[in-house]
């Protein structure tokens, strides 16, 4: 090959490899340095186009595994307001039967009933989370339903789909903040008639017995009061059952969306993350080959150093 002082090929040729090795030394740098192989759209436009997707995906299934939170604390509420109302009528109900007892003070038992009533209004206007009470409100309103927010899935148009989950308050109401006492359906303020007298109807929480005495018609109103916290007892623990499903299916999704969040996870990495091992090991032999590029380059400018020799 003819000696050149305007071209030096072999100098030309060791800088091309070196600038590639540079280049390519760069690509791994950043791999290693941001752990992604697919950093952004030029080093992959597929992949990074379906990981940016994915990744909104999965935020959305953040925000519905919230949802499920804060639907699950909601019902675990309702749910511990129920069964101690249950447990506040059943010593309500005992209270009424020391009341049939001919001769006992009716008066005194009334005020540890009137105890026992405010006791049951103080539990289902406590049982509130985040603003939401499912055991009182107007039956009369538009809305006697709580919707929530169970699932979120994308189809294979790109559509997006939103399940919900939805609890009826009517089955879960213990007091009913509508019209008068007739028109509720609050299970603790709906009036239930005496099997024995169609006349008769209680409330559990309008109960009283100061004025009774040991007539016969008096300790038969007692027996139906008894009958009416009963019914009125059932009635809560199907409630209590409504609810302890509502709460199973929302357990069910929480699981499943968090499944769902590790798996776009796992997906999301195996497109774009990069693998450290490979890309440490390819850093090392880059090192080697740009010291090599060095020299070579280093070399092939001292060869034109020998032309001079040629005019000594």
């Amino acid at each position: 090959m003819a000696s050149s002082i305007n071209t030096n090929i072999a100098a030309m040729t060791a800088l091309q490899s070196l600038n590639q090795t540079n280049k390519e030394m760069l690509v791994t740098q950043n791999r290693v340095s941001t752990g992604y192989r697919v950093a952004d759209a030029s080093d992959n436009a597929a992949y990074w186009s379906i990981a940016t997707t994915m990744r909104g995906d999965r935020s959305s299934l953040s925000t519905v595994l919230d949802a499920l939170g804060l639907g699950s604390a909601t019902a675990e509420i309702a749910a511990k307001g129920i069964e101690s109302a249950i447990e506040v009528a059943g010593k309500l109900k005992d209270k009424l039967l020391a009341a049939r007892t001919p001769g006992v003070d009716r008066t005194k038992i009334q005020s540890e009933i009137k105890e026992l009533q405010d006791s049951l209004k103080s539990i289902v206007n406590g049982a509130t989370f985040n603003g939401q009470n499912w055991l009182t409100g107007d039956s009369g309103a538009n809305t006697t339903t709580r919707t929530l927010v169970s699932s979120f899935s994308r189809a294979a148009d790109g559509s997006i789909e939103i399940g919900t989950i939805t609890v009826d308050l009517d089955d879960l109401r213990l007091i009913d903040t509508a019209g008068s006492s007739g028109s509720v359906s609050g299970i603790l303020n709906t009036s239930v008639t005496s099997s024995s007298s169609a006349s008769s109807a209680y409330t559990v929480l309008t109960l009283d017995i100061s004025a009774f005495t040991d007539d016969t018609d008096d300790l038969a109103a007692i027996v139906h009061m008894m009958e009416t916290v009963d019914t009125a007892i059932d009635k809560m623990t199907d409630a209590a059952t409504s609810l302890g499903a509502v709460k199973t299916r929302i357990d069910i999704q929480r699981d499943f969306a968090k499944s769902l969040i590790d798996a776009i996870d796992t997906g999301v990495g195996q497109l774009v993350d990069a693998d450290m091992n490979e890309e440490s090991t390819r850093l090392q032999a880059l090192q080697v080959r740009q010291q090599l590029g060095v020299q070579a380059l280093g070399i092939a400018n001292q060869s034109a150093q020998q032309i001079l020799r040629l005019f000594q």
